[in-house]
């Protein structure tokens, strides 16, 4: 009887051990173990205008990879491509799919493979061509290095494959494998095909070059960097001897490199160059389509303050050019990514926020019809169909935190009708098939990870699911955890603020605790959003069990469903407006919530965050008592010309504007706690913007605290170790400067 109740008691120790251990959250949890590692998105491919659907399938035979599968919905699927079928000649593996596209006539499929990194992304690697009827295997590039040919894709007839190697265009005849070379002037500065740094980073422009719908002809990019300079960055681990990194970066206030748009014969031969008016290293081309007939392109054309933008049509036999379309601003422009033809190349879409609001339109010559409704925010186009006469959008008008899918007619004149059913809450984005038949539908909510299903369309109804993170959702759901609070709060001049919040675990109203804001605050990304975020939220909750509160406040100038003078009151003001809603917002939560201890209030970010938590620290010393800065702008003259300049204006005509907005003048109001975190090989905000500011706090004897993660990148995550003990770093200084949990605040306790 005693042996069993011992049992019994052993039991229920162990089961509570182990429901403890399950609970609480440890930095070895979310950053060494991968303990919350989340499924992978599905790779689907529409075939037959969208009534069907290819995706990768885990092998059966080769474990770590994959076959590929062609899907009908509601009729099963079929293995298209075992991946027995993709070992090369002489390996005893398959290719590792890590990106596929179907040729027109679905006879070939392009893999990509063996990728290495450029920049922000792996654009660099190995493609091969599979031949569904010969089952022939074929790499392309002829003699060229292991992971080195960029952007690969079919010719519209599928018979040649056009890629870019080392800043020339080629084409491969896909019968003969015979490459010719399209482009011959490729150098480290002179970029065919592909962009410098500034336009991936800024322009997401990084595939430079198009197939005319014929096939018959190449229309590409060419950039001269000639005359942009190289910011250097110091490698002093890799080898005995330190050497430079050079980066092609051009800064805000120096001119941006000289952008062409040419048209060459697939067969090779001469370019004709597009003529654009005006200067070329004073403007921007950073979309361009072919039309239907193949006989012209349209380009869009920025002028350097980024507040006009000319929509071009260019004759591709002549280059000459036409100005068909412009819109303007008084403050600043954002690319047109929704941009096609329709009505056979009679009319395009454009988006636009002139109104007041962002909306799609059509503009057919002189004639510009609104699509979306008027009055509110439509954020993306996810299906333009002219044959259904439908606009699929993803809008919020309700809540800036949420995304859901809309539907309207195409002559503008009838209601939206939500598509996302009125019970999912939450963050939806669609990948929505050519016929708007179907759409690949992915959802978040705060503190839940992302499901991925297919579903019919306009209804709505699930016919698949490919990703559902249960067993990530089970662990996230056995955290000791609150749930996300969102709720708003007022600035003086009566805008509304939106805000988030996590309370402690232990929570009790009738003490006080200390409040971190994790803040970002700049145009190109917000805070407070109703998805699921990852490992950031799941550090958040780690330190609501040690008892801290965490909150963030969406200041203005973010990109949210606001309208127009929400996001774009900023102008000129990057670091001004933004700051003083931040400040205002903490000011009012202080006044709201009683269990706020105004005496401990701390912040942190990254890269704009780390800029903003200087501004907060700086200019608002009185209020914030600890901040966390990561991969910071401290000086906004240091940072690249295309984003600055957007936001803050041209240096030599609104000097004011960088003046007044960098972190780094007022770093002698410093009062508080202050933790820099910066990697030195960061080639996006510079390890340069901390040392300045370094040198600016010793100037002023301010007393801080820092750390430099050697040859790291921007996102600070390369080498062994190393995110775990960034976050290291920032919890204990949290934990050493902003002491954790309840105080007691009523009198006489």
């Amino acid at each position: 009887m005693k042996r069993a109740l011992f049992s019994l008691l052993f039991l229920f120790t162990i089961g509570m051990a182990f429901s403890q251990e399950t609970a609480k959250l440890s930095l070895e949890r979310i950053f060494t173990n991968n303990e919350f590692r989340s499924e992978s998105p599905t790779q689907l491919r529409w075939f037959d205008g969208g009534d069907s659907y290819t995706t990768l399938e885990p092998s059966g035979e080769y474990p770590d990879h994959f076959d590929l599968v062609a899907n009908e919905p509601g009729k099963g699927s079929t293995v298209l491509i075992n991946a027995a079928d993709l070992v090369p000649d002489g390996a005893e593996t398959p290719l590792l799919i890590e990106n596929y596209h179907w040729s027109a006539d679905k006879s070939k499929v392009l893999i990509y493979t063996n990728s290495v990194k450029v920049w922000r992304l792996n654009t660099k690697g190995d493609y091969w061509v599979f031949d569904m009827k010969s089952k022939a295997l074929k790499k392309l590039g002829g003699n060229a290095e292991p992971s080195t040919l960029m952007f690969a894709k079919f010719s519209p007839d599928g018979t040649k494959v056009g890629y870019v190697r080392k800043h020339n265009i080629y084409v491969e005849n896909l019968a003969d494998q015979k490459i010719t070379t399209i482009t011959t002037d490729g150098t480290d500065k002179i970029i065919n095909g592909t962009f410098d740094w500034v336009y991936e980073e800024e322009f997401g422009c990084r595939d430079g070059f198009r197939w005319s719908p014929d096939g018959t002809k190449i229309a590409y990019w060419r950039i001269d960097a000639t005359y942009i300079k190289n910011f250097l960055m110091m490698n002093t681990t890799d080898s005995v001897y330190s050497f430079t990194v050079p980066v092609q970066y051009p800064k805000a206030g120096e001119k941006p490199s000289e952008a062409k748009i040419g048209v060459v014969d697939a067969t090779g031969g001469l370019t004709t160059w597009m003529k654009f008016p005006g200067d070329a290293s004073n403007s921007y081309l950073p979309r361009m389509i072919w039309a239907p007939d193949s006989k012209s392109l349209l380009a869009q054309h920025l002028n350097r303050q980024q507040n006009l933008n000319r929509v071009t049509s260019c004759d591709v036999s002549s280059g000459e050019t036409k100005i068909i379309y412009e819109d303007k601003e008084t403050a600043w422009l954002d690319v047109v990514n929704d941009f096609q033809f329709l009505n056979n190349g009679k009319s395009f879409t454009w988006v636009t926020q002139k109104s007041g609001w962002k909306s799609a339109n059509i503009i057919t010559g002189d004639k510009e019809v609104q699509v979306s409704p008027k009055g509110l925010d439509m954020l993306s186009i996810s299906l333009l169909n002219e044959d259904a006469d439908v606009l699929y959008y993803i809008a919020s008008p309700d809540n800036p935190t949420q995304r859901y899918l809309y539907q309207v007619s195409l002559n503008g004149k009838g209601n939206a009708k939500r598509i996302t059913p009125a019970d999912q809450s939450g963050w939806h984005s669609y990948q929505v098939a050519p016929n708007g038949k179907y759409a690949l539908h992915r959802y978040s909510q705060a503190g839940n990870p992302f499901v991925e299903e297919l579903v019919s369309l306009p209804d709505h109804k699930i016919l698949q699911t490919f990703v559902t993170n249960n067993e990530l959702r089970a662990k996230v759901e056995a955290l000791d955890r609150t749930e996300v609070e969102f709720f708003e709060v007022k600035a003086s001049d009566g805008v509304t603020l939106d805000c988030f919040m996590m309370k402690p675990t232990d929570f009790d109203p009738n003490k006080k605790y200390p409040v971190l804001f994790y803040v970002y605050g700049e145009p190109a990304g917000q805070t407070v959003v109703d998805r699921w975020t990852g490992s950031n939220y799941l550090w958040h909750t780690m330190l609501t069990q040690q008892g801290y509160i965490v909150m963030s406040i969406e200041n203005r100038g973010t990109p949210g469903p606001k309208g127009r003078e929400w996001r774009k009151s900023v102008y000129g003001q990057i670091g001004v407006q933004s700051s003083k809603d931040q400040s205002e917002g903490a000011l009012a939560i202080i006044e709201k919530f009683d269990f706020v201890d105004e005496e401990r209030i701390g912040i942190w970010g990254w890269s704009g965050g780390g800029a903003m938590t200087l501004n907060m620290m700086f200019r608002y010393p009185e209020i914030y008592k600890t901040g966390m800065s990561v991969a910071p702008v401290t000086n906004q003259l240091l940072y690249d010309n295309i984003y600055q300049e957007r936001y803050s204006g041209v240096p030599q005509l609104m000097p004011e504007s960088y003046e007044k907005g960098s972190a780094i003048n007022y770093a002698q109001n410093l009062k508080g706690n202050l933790m820099l975190v910066h990697g030195t090989g960061d080639d996006n905000v510079h390890y340069q913007h901390t040392e300045q500011l370094v040198n600016k706090l010793i100037e002023h004897n301010k007393i801080f605290s820092m750390m430099s993660y050697p040859n790291r990148t921007h996102s600070i995550r390369e080498g062994v170790n190393t995110s775990r003990h960034l976050r290291e770093i920032l919890t204990r200084y949290l934990n050493d400067n902003l002491p954790a949990g309840g105080k007691s605040w009523k009198i006489g306790e």
